[in-house]
């Protein structure tokens, strides 16, 4: 399975999007999902500039975040306090939960998301 960050799934919604139809390309053939974080990102951004959610994200699969994964996120957030002060609590919290379901996750933001590879997290490549 492969999870859609929040940034992907931007570039997916722009119409006008290169990087967007290329992502789609890579993705043909996979099980795609996103998780309730990146739903939460994606809404509070398009309330913010007052545009409704795009109709396809409910043909999206949304993984919850579950009392496993809270436990994990929170193992990983505290480990990685302890070298990168920079540890983005989303970020964790989306990290954990494709780590306990062994999926990966598809972002352009890779330097957010390299710092769990060693706890299991694999990276898609989106270019």
């Amino acid at each position: 399975m492969i999870v859609l960050d929040t940034d992907v799934l931007i570039e997916i919604f722009d119409r006008n999007s290169k990087k967007g139809e290329e992502v789609l390309k890579k993705l043909e053939g996979y099980d795609v999902a996103t998780t309730s974080i990146n739903l939460h990102e994606i809404a509070c951004g398009f309330s913010r500039i007052g545009k409704l959610l795009p109709e396809e994200i409910r043909f999206l699969k949304i993984l919850d975040f579950t009392s496993k994964d809270a436990l994990l996120s929170a193992k990983l957030e505290n480990k990685l306090e302890k070298v990168d002060n920079a540890v983005g609590r989303f970020d964790t919290m989306i990290a954990a939960i494709c780590i306990n379901r062994n999926a990966a996750i598809a972002t352009f933001n890779k330097k957010h998301f390299e710092r769990f590879v060693e706890f299991g997290l694999k990276l898609f490549d989106v270019g």
